[in-house]
């Protein structure tokens, strides 16, 4: 029989590196970090976000601002001898040797739906929709994984309490990210919550914007009419100057 040429393969490796420097020689120390269960070689100072760009995934979703603003990269991950399961947001946390992180583009959690206009700014209103709130055990978790260090446990007192108006300043400065509700033993999800609260009291407990009633109501007279228009029919640049150059002189309060 004719010998057969056997084609030989070389061996997948076993690690994946990011990209290589011209003098392939890293310009700062890379360690090692499973993303998806597979092991990439990054930069020790990057975040979770740039570790994961730097080693070619490409983000359509969550991912957002990359402040630690929007609340759209929320991560779980755990990291080498720590059996504790952890939370944060990608472009916030900086990677640890053979951390071990996936990242939730959307935290499940239950939203009640609810007309406002027909509720009233009490407690009977989040009790309706959101029983729950009355199983929080004051552990504390949820203020430890928000990311934006907002006192979590505290606004859900202030609603036990029935002070809708605190809880609603508490949380002001909420994202969203949802990593409270992970966290959370008794299954709450804190920030649903406290956008309720929140509605409640600038719909009902907050006083009115006289000068948004004004705004209104000369928009519904059709006073700016012509000059939309006008900026309609401006370029690009045009609409930029405009923009940069004006004057901030309206009154607020």
């Amino acid at each position: 029989m004719d010998e057969k040429e056997v084609e030989v393969k070389a061996p997948e490796p076993e690690a994946q590196a990011g990209p290589a420097y011209p003098d392939d020689k890293p310009k700062e120390n890379l360690i090692p970090v499973f993303i998806y269960g597979k092991r990439f070689f990054v930069p020790e100072s990057f975040t979770i976000i740039t570790a994961m760009e730097y080693v070619g995934f490409q983000f359509k979703k969550a991912i957002g601002c990359r402040e630690g603003f929007c609340g759209a990269c929320a991560t779980i991950y755990r990291l080498e001898g720590d059996y504790k399961l952890r939370t944060g947001l990608a472009c916030q946390t900086v990677v640890e040797p053979n951390m071990y992180l996936v990242q939730i583009p959307f935290t499940p959690a239950v939203k009640a739906v609810y007309d406002i206009s027909k509720l009233k700014p009490e407690l009977a209103s989040i009790q309706r929709y959101y029983p729950e709130v009355f199983r929080c055990v004051a552990c504390n978790s949820c203020t430890k994984a928000c990311p934006q260090e907002i006192e979590v446990m505290d606004y859900i007192q202030e609603i036990k309490r029935g002070n809708l108006a605190k809880a609603a300043d508490l949380s002001f400065d909420c994202i969203m990210c949802g990593l409270c509700a992970v966290r959370c033993p008794a299954e709450m999800v804190q920030y649903n919550i406290a956008l309720l609260a929140r509605r409640l009291t600038g719909r009902y407990l907050l006083p009115r914007s006289a000068h948004l009633a004004e705004r209104l109501a000369e928009q519904k007279e059709g006073r700016y009419e012509k000059e939309i228009e006008k900026l309609k029919g401006l370029s690009r640049e045009e609409l930029t100057k405009r923009y940069t150059e004006r004057d901030l002189d309206f009154k607020v309060f």
